[in-house]
């Protein structure tokens, strides 16, 4: 589809957009504005600068617009649309929203909403917010002790939070919540390693230990496949233990990848473009020659070695799995992003199989981006053609999950500047006119729940396309909305939405010199 050029402009007003007509437009209420205040908009063919600051990012090359913001015309009409039902919407928000003021009450209608359901997904609308790391783990706690959930699988490294599982459960060498997360070591070590996810963790241990031997102890897992020199080594180790002559096979077929170093992308780029044989064949035979020894090396040692072959064996599909995803993520986004999200719904879906061959009923709670958890096909990604792990949740399971996703209006983050640089804590702007969190704000509600049932007035309200604010491990505010915002209807997206208009910086465990400028640190773990 041919896209107007459109250039979104920032200074201290409110944004303008400079499109190929002229139109005067009333935005919803900005911080200092009101509503019906009037702005212009610039008639331009080509890109003007801005006489405050650099040139923003193509808004439309940039985002892609829904079909009905085709054209700048559109686009007036479709801001003077919003601007006439934003009061109404904001309305709508404000009575149904349920206030969170701190007290243990807070997430009882959310438990109610969530019923019966097996698998609730709490994601984040960043990797480095205290509230959506401490406000998890609460709601996780009370799934956990008042509806039976026993496992929280989370997008980290499936060899990495299974050290965690091991010390929650009681099992491994680490002595206490710190050196089980010590695992955590890639870039970014402070998803996991920060003082709310430490809390948790000794909470964990806390809840698991006083139940008696053979209960049904609640455990941590990692849905991601990034991890794959550290799961060739949890293979080898397995089979050194329980078939030497298998760890040799094993050896053999895993080396394949010695010539490219500790970086996968360097056998991606390799392999990818034809530059080198790939490890394709020996990756896979090394699966199958794992699963047909399985009966073997299950009756060794009862339930123990059937959970110890069971991380064996989701490691060695870990690695083929990340064999293919290095190997193609070259190709495009699309591919490597629905590859790499299927990985996690399969690697869900194995637990619940490997629960129920101990008889154990599956309840499982998932932490994750809001990007994984929620529904992609409400979303400019899902029309792109991308998958994520809500959709395919949703698709399996129906009405026996619940999909939550998380928002804020401004504040500070964890957040990185660039691909492996260091944690730094970032101020986020202020919500962009025209998005959820915008609206969210104009609520006026420091944080709320907000349950978005089907065919309720508010979920009706919020249906309509609107930006939404997506901060991963890196933030970028300089080019915002180019680099963090995109299009969705959040009311198809989430089942509920937890929204706190200020939040902070989670607190890494090891802060850097660029964290600790700015203001000082709040909160370190109480209960490890």
């Amino acid at each position: 589809m041919s896209l107007p050029r459109c250039a979104l402009l920032q200074d201290r007003k409110p944004r303008l957009l400079k499109c190929n007509t002229h139109a005067q437009l009333a935005f919803p209420p900005v911080a200092g504005r009101q509503p019906g205040d009037l702005f212009k908009t610039a008639c331009s063919s080509d890109i003007q600068p801005e006489p405050h600051g650099g040139l923003r990012e193509l808004f439309l090359r940039a985002v892609e617009m829904p079909s009905w913001l085709s054209s700048c015309t559109a686009i007036t009409k479709g801001l003077a649309m919003l601007n006439a039902t934003f009061p109404i919407v904001t309305d709508l928000v404000r009575d149904a929203a349920h206030p969170l003021t701190g007290v243990i009450s807070d997430y009882d209608p959310l438990l109610e909403f969530i019923g019966d359901a097996r698998f609730v997904l709490l994601g984040e609308a960043s990797h480095g917010t205290h509230e959506f790391y401490r406000q998890r783990a609460q709601i996780t706690k009370r799934l956990i002790q008042e509806k039976g959930f026993t496992a929280v699988a989370v997008e980290a490294d499936w060899p990495d939070a299974y050290r965690v599982n091991r010390y929650v459960r009681g099992h491994g060498a680490d002595t206490d919540a710190v050196e089980a997360l010590a695992g955590f070591k890639r870039f970014p070590a402070w998803m996991w390693r920060n003082a709310d996810v430490l809390d948790f963790i000794g909470w964990l241990r806390f809840h698991n230990d006083p139940l008696p031997a053979g209960a049904n102890k609640t455990g941590f897992y990692g849905l991601d496949l990034y991890s794959l020199h550290a799961s060739i080594e949890a293979v080898l180790n397995y089979l050194d233990k329980v078939d030497p002559e298998g760890a040799q096979r094993a050896r053999h077929r895993y080396a394949c990848f010695e010539h490219f170093g500790e970086d996968p992308q360097e056998y991606g780029y390799a392999a990818g473009l034809g530059l080198s044989h790939t490890c394709e064949s020996e990756v896979i035979s090394q699966l199958i020659d794992l699963r047909r020894r399985a009966a073997e090396y299950a009756r060794r040692d009862g339930c123990v070695a059937a959970d110890d072959f069971f991380y064996a064996e989701q490691n060695a599909r870990l690695v083929k799995n990340a064999e293919h995803y290095y190997r193609t993520m070259f190709r495009g986004r699309i591919s490597s992003w629905n590859f790499r999200d299927t990985h996690m719904a399969e690697t869900l879906d194995s637990l619940v199989e490997h629960f129920a061959l101990q008889k154990h009923g599956a309840k499982v709670v998932v932490w994750a981006h809001n990007s994984h958890l929620g529904d992609a096909r409400a979303t400019q990604m899902g029309r792109a053609g991308e998958w994520n792990v809500g959709q395919l949740v949703r698709q399996k399971y129906g009405r026996d999950c619940v999909l939550v996703g998380f928002t804020t209006h401004t504040g500070t983050v964890t957040a990185a500047s660039n691909w492996g640089g260091p944690a730094e804590r970032k101020r986020v702007r202020p919500a962009m006119p025209g998005s959820y969190e915008s609206l969210f704000h104009a609520a006026a509600i420091p944080a709320f729940l907000l349950a978005l049932p089907r065919g309720a007035h508010v979920a009706n309200g919020l249906s309509e396309p609107m930006l939404e604010r997506a901060i991963g491990v890196i933030y970028l505010p300089e080019s915002e909305l180019a680099s963090h915002y995109f299009h969705a209807s959040i009311s198809d997206q989430f089942d509920a939405v937890i929204h706190f208009d200020q939040t902070r910086a989670v607190e890494p465990l090891e802060r850097t010199g660029e964290w600790d400028v700015g203001e000082p640190a709040e909160t370190f773990p109480s209960g490890v």
